[in-house]
């Protein structure tokens, strides 16, 4: 599944710091601004992955289950 996301990176000292203002927690940082941006990917997956089992969690067996896609 593709999802894109804002990233936005300041650079702070020796660091660069990122985060996504569409996913509040999702943070990353690294040396250079493309470190940061991985390292904020990293974070925004572990996230994602988090928020769907939770919201799976508990699910009536006949709720209906299917994808959406945002293009």
């Amino acid at each position: 599944m593709r999802n894109e996301f804002t990233a936005i990176v300041e650079h702070d000292g020796e660091w660069f710091i990122a985060y996504s203002p569409e996913v509040p927690g999702a943070n990353g940082q690294g040396k250079s601004s493309d470190e940061a941006i991985h390292s904020l990917g990293a974070a925004i997956e572990l996230i994602m992955q988090d928020r769907r089992e939770d919201g799976l969690r508990g699910l009536p067996r006949e709720a209906l289950r299917s994808t959406v896609t945002i293009e």
